[in-house]
């Protein structure tokens, strides 16, 4: 006997541990298991939440959590990969967001493609085996050109190919093309899904002659596509900017210009007041000497103008030209081709 009510005692305190999935309640409560969300209106018990807090708010969220999973088990099950899972229903409690939902990301060309015919991507291995290198190689990543590099040791050049001609830097020219399409081929997938109009090849044909926002809009994209993104090119006579695109539009990962946040009233104040003291405080500089030169240079000037202007009188003082009606000089006559005798002259030497 004494055995048997050990086995009683045992078994009770393992029922006492592990409760039951039932659970009364005087309100049923509120479920949204979209969100995996319950919401019990029933009155708690004062007195046990009291006298013990800790164990009465354990035991109400077990409660409340039991009767939560019944619900979701409620629900139609099936196994993915070893695991029962349930899906659940489309939420209805709205809970707020500090931004709005993501949208799904647009399919590509390809996706809609795949999609449409019912094309499934299948899993690809990792790695394959090179007969020539006698080993696993994979099918991508730095490992996979590695290993190229040891298998194209040496390429042979094709007959219709110039002898000369440097096959690592065409087959390097040719990947780097193949790279440049890749590129090409998603910023169309990008545009494509923003619905941006782009021409396909040089200018959209709509006429026998391009418009002239066409041509400016081409002699953007031809400056866009050298090696210095348009930096180092020079604009032709009268060319002007094309409106409605810019060079962030044509170059990916092109860095523009974030606008200010808005200033506060108080920053404004204080930025404007600033603006002000810098203007009012601001003394003109002077050029010490650029101001002694300029004023020599003006009284030579009004100098030489004076002695222009001065004519001689016959007691051989100056007047100016407001007193032109004094004059009473006379120029001296010339001795009309008569040498003076007495005027010793040796006159001009000849060679």
């Amino acid at each position: 006997m004494e055995i048997v009510n050990e086995i009683l005692e045992r078994e009770q305190k393992k029922a006492e541990k592990y409760k039951s999935i039932t659970v009364d309640k005087h309100l049923e409560l509120d479920y949204d298991i979209g969100t995996l969300l319950a919401s019990d209106s029933n009155d708690l018990d004062t007195k046990l939440l009291k006298s013990k807090k800790d164990e009465y708010l354990l035991s109400l969220s077990r409660d409340n959590t039991q009767l939560l999973l019944n619900k979701v088990w409620e629900l139609p099950t099936e196994r993915i990969e070893e695991a029962i899972v349930v899906r659940l229903p489309v939420p209805t409690t709205v809970l707020p967001r500090a931004k709005p939902v993501p949208k799904p990301k647009p399919l590509t060309k390809w996706q809609e493609f795949a999609k449409a015919k019912g094309i499934t991507k299948k899993k690809k291995d990792k790695l394959e085996w090179d007969e020539q290198l006698q080993k696993w190689v994979p099918l991508y990543g730095f490992r996979k050109a590695a290993a190229e590099k040891e298998k194209n040791w040496v390429i042979e050049v094709p007959q219709n190919v110039d002898p000369m001609t440097d096959m690592y830097e065409k087959k390097a020219t040719e990947k780097s093309e193949k790279v440049a399409k890749n590129e090409l081929q998603r910023l169309k997938n990008i545009a494509r899904a923003r619905k941006v109009k782009i021409p396909r090849v040089g200018l959209p044909v709509t006429s026998d002659k391009a418009s002239s926002t066409q041509l400016n809009t081409a002699a953007l994209v031809a400056k866009a596509s050298t090696a210095s993104l348009g930096k180092f090119q020079d604009k032709l006579p009268k060319e002007k900017e094309a409106r409605g695109i810019g060079i962030h539009e044509l170059i990916p990962g092109k860095e523009r210009k974030r606008k200010a946040p808005i200033p506060t009233p108080q920053a404004e104040k204080q930025h404007n007041l600033n603006l002000l003291d810098s203007i009012l405080n601001k003394r003109p500089k002077i050029d010490m000497e650029k101001a002694i030169t300029k004023h020599i240079n003006n009284e030579q000037v009004i100098r030489s103008e004076e002695k222009k202007t001065m004519k001689p009188l016959k007691g051989g003082k100056r007047k100016g030209k407001g007193n032109a009606t004094n004059f009473s000089a006379k120029k001296p006559k010339g001795g009309k081709g008569q040498r003076n005798p007495s005027k010793k002259n040796p006159g001009r030497k000849r060679r």
